[in-house]
């Protein structure tokens, strides 16, 4: 992937202090504009996603709405598509009716009133039916600046065939049986190992989330970035303990032919990842079919039932749209109302109460992962998200700059987790001093 801190240096230094607060109020001022149209003067919304459930929702929602009809446009990448919809804004052309976010990017166009809080158009009235952590990605104080679209609790995917030859019959419920268990694992071979990290900066922070560090405080334009807290440091120390004893796997990458071979053939016995990977391990692992089993993370004390994000996304409104009423229908319309089921049944992963509890996800035996409920576990698991983490509104350009500090201590095994996290810490607050906001 191409560095992307010249993209958002260009964007974020627009957000200057002056700025974001004079735009800090514009949210929603034009919320009830761009109203239907009708069947001879369509209203026509232009919708960016990448997201290819999202389509399937057009039909019966233009069949429902005859005076409004919807282009979906892949705007490329999400770091590319930020960067469009940002150069659209300052053009003042050319910005679309909706668009896709990861959850972290959220405040980076709501803080600064480039998003349109939907509060007034309703959205208030649909927070039951999302569960607590994913409603509190698209919330900012009052104000609503997406729906949630998809959704990435923190689960455990583990083969038990793996796990069976080492001697060990279920899921390590804690993180102390899940360390005992990487040492039974790594004694099979040379090549096993409980599971694997390059610098998945997502893991790590789930990690620190399930713990109960918050590293990330905003306020606005105010941000406080911490990673001393006793709670963060205990998940960091654990993962630099599992790295120490060469019990994880650091020269398979996520997403390589090597990890699809090490999770194909059993070597890697584990994945702590997403809910979102239970419909594409089975492409990536065929030969694993009926070994594999998706259970809760492990819990830092025996017997708590707490979770954690590894992903997810949302879609807003531009404060800049023109049709916000009629974009508002169709958000709704696929992310809470009739064409939500359409994209479930494609396999989109979503964060409603509704499909969540139903028996119809809830009962469906999964013949990939030896024909467990796998639903039980994943509902359970968005339930049990633990709310109240936050992403400063500079954060797509954090991350790329995490890879760049961490990479070496992946690499040549010098230096640790926490002098990465400091360094990435002194770097973030720099940053965003820099481009206007209050960070320390």
């Amino acid at each position: 992937m191409r560095p992307l801190t010249k993209v958002w240096t260009v964007g974020v230094a627009l957000a200057t202090a002056g700025a974001l607060a004079a735009c800090s109020g514009t949210g929603g001022t034009t919320a009830g504009a761009g109203g239907a149209g009708s069947a001879d003067d369509p209203v026509k919304l232009t919708v960016w996603s990448w997201d290819g459930t999202v389509e399937l929702a057009v039909p019966g929602f233009e069949k429902a709405n005859p005076g409004i009809e919807v282009e979906v446009v892949n705007a490329g990448s999400s770091s590319d598509e930020y960067q469009a919809l940002d150069n659209a804004i300052q053009a003042g052309s050319g910005v679309p009716d909706l668009v896709m976010f990861e959850y972290f990017a959220v405040p980076y166009f709501a803080v600064p009133g480039k998003l349109a809080d939907l509060g007034p158009l309703g959205a208030t009235e649909l927070e039951d039916d999302y569960v607590p952590s994913a409603w509190n990605n698209v919330t900012m104080g009052d104000g609503v600046y997406a729906l949630p679209s998809d959704f990435g609790p923190a689960v455990m995917f583990w083969n038990e065939a793996t796990f069976a030859e080492a001697g060990i019959d279920e899921a390590p419920a804690t993180w102390d049986e899940y360390y005992e268990a990487a040492k039974k694992i790594r004694a099979l071979g040379d090549d096993y190992y409980i599971t694997q990290d390059t610098n998945d900066l997502f893991f790590l922070l789930s990690l620190i989330w399930q713990a109960g560090g918050r590293p990330f405080e905003v306020d606005g334009t105010t941000v406080h970035i911490d990673f001393s807290a006793p709670e963060t440091q205990k998940a960091v120390a654990f993962w630099q303990k599992m790295i120490d004893e060469d019990l994880v796997n650091t020269k398979i990458s996520a997403w390589s032919d090597d990890w699809n071979r090490a999770l194909n053939d059993g070597t890697l016995a584990s994945q702590n990842m997403g809910g979102w990977l239970t419909s594409t391990l089975p492409e990536r692992a065929p030969d694993a079919a009926g070994d594999f089993r998706v259970a809760l993370m492990p819990q830092w004390e025996d017997g708590e039932k707490v979770g954690a994000e590894n992903g997810g996304s949302s879609f807003g409104i531009p404060e800049a749209a023109a049709n916000k009423e009629a974009a508002y229908q169709f958000l709704e319309y696929f992310t809470h109302g009739e064409g939500l089921q359409p994209r479930v049944d494609a396999g989109a992963f979503v964060p409603n109460r509704s499909v969540l509890d139903s028996p119809e996800f809830q009962d469906v035996e999964n013949p990939y992962f030896g024909d467990q409920k796998t639903g039980q576990v994943l509902a359970e698991a968005s339930n049990i998200a633990a709310v109240g983490w936050q992403y400063p509104p500079f954060f797509e350009w954090a991350r790329s700059t995490y890879g760049d500090i961490a990479t070496p201590f992946y690499t040549s095994g010098e230096g640790s987790l926490a002098e990465v996290l400091q360094t990435w810490e002194q770097r973030s607050v720099e940053y965003g001093n820099e481009q206007g906001f209050q960070v320390d």
